[in-house]
């Protein structure tokens, strides 16, 4: 997010869910974890459950009036910028993947990590369609080829019906539904967590958080600072729910969902340290972090780490080449990349956008 469309709480809150993914990733190999911290650390696979709220909540805020103004006029830039977005950075850590499957025949190693057949499934960003075993390659990017579906939907959603002139009582009952229908296809699938069966769950994961966060802005934008104690009173009770035993795939996403709406909420508040400079850096950069950390790691451990556990110091060393790479990444890939793609001609202009027209729940 930027300029004008941007809440800054939401994109610090990205940025440390992006921390909470690596944190996951390297959990395994971190020594004298205390048990409370490790299972928090265990749930890092969540955050991309927030990640699939927050863009459909984003892409609502910053592109939902153009497309439902310019109709199907809009959607080849839509779609042009959301590219622009994903793709040259998710096509860079690729190369970056063949440097290291260069690296490892060159010394004699192999790995099943790199399935070559498979890379043009993950080039294109379909891997998590079906076509391929979206754990290969760069493993977080099956999240970004589930995205690319989203966005590929979104524009007829938003066409379909403007849910921002639906009464509140719908918009809830619409939430509620299709959280009630990922939690039956994980049930239908055996799955009692969110991070299971990704080859098979993954896009209506996606899709079903995607559309939710689109009716939290929806909500957002007739309640504004009025839901903040209520949708924190939600989150920490479907929280404590969760905490007590029940279901993961029923609870979570409703508590995510709720925590949104209430960072939307706080934003411009005095004090909150969401709004912070150093947070929010973190939450520019996020999107590298999340692409770099893995391959990143994978790097790391063949140059420095022998045997199942690391030291803090080994450790730290690793967080600070993640946090210069996502900096570097984003200032010479990505931002440079976007701006080229977003500026190629297209033959035709989206409408220009609208004064919005947000009415009473």
């Amino acid at each position: 997010m930027s300029g004008r469309h941007e809440l800054r709480p939401l994109t610090a809150a990205r940025g440390i869910a992006a921390w909470w993914v690596v944190l996951y990733h390297l959990r395994g190999a971190l020594e004298d974890v205390p048990a409370v911290i490790e299972a928090v650390l265990a749930k890092g696979y969540l955050a991309v459950d927030f990640f699939f709220l927050l863009s459909g909540f984003v892409l609502a805020l910053r592109h939902g009036e153009r497309l439902r103004a310019g109709g199907l006029a809009a959607i080849p830039d839509f779609l042009r910028r959301r590219i622009a977005r994903i793709w040259p950075l998710h096509a860079a850590m690729l190369g970056f993947a063949l440097l290291l499957v260069a690296l490892l025949r060159t010394s004699g190693r192999t790995t099943q990590d790199f399935p070559l057949a498979e890379l043009p499934a993950h080039l294109l960003l379909v891997q998590a369609w079906g076509f391929a075993n979206p754990l290969c390659w760069n493993d977080p990017a099956w999240s970004i080829s589930c995205e690319l579906a989203a966005y590929l939907l979104l524009p007829f959603w938003a066409m379909a019906i403007d849910w921002r002139r639906q009464r509140t009582p719908f918009l809830l009952a619409a939430i509620a539904l299709l959280l009630a229908l990922l939690h039956g296809a994980f049930a239908l699938r055996g799955a009692a967590g969110l991070g299971q069966n990704i080859a098979q769950l993954g896009v209506p994961r996606c899709l079903l958080e995607f559309a939710t966060g689109t009716l939290v802005y929806a909500l957002w934008q007739r309640w504004r600072a009025r839901a903040l104690v209520p949708a924190l009173a939600v989150a920490t009770l479907l929280a404590a729910g969760w905490v007590l035993g029940l279901s993961e795939t029923a609870m979570v996403p409703a508590m995510l969902a709720a925590l949104l709406l209430a960072l939307a909420n706080a934003a411009g508040r005095a004090r909150n340290p969401l709004e912070g400079a150093l947070l929010h850096r973190l939450g520019t950069i996020s999107y590298a972090t999340y692409l770099s950390h893995f391959l990143l790691w994978f790097a790391f451990k063949l140059a420095f780490v022998h045997g199942e556990a690391i030291g803090w110091p080994l450790a730290l060393i690793y967080l600070a080449l993640v946090l210069g790479a996502s900096e570097a990444l984003h200032r010479v890939v990505e931002r440079p990349a976007q701006a080229w793609i977003n500026r190629l001609p297209l033959r035709r202009s989206p409408a220009p956008l609208p004064a919005p027209r947000v009415p009473r729940g």
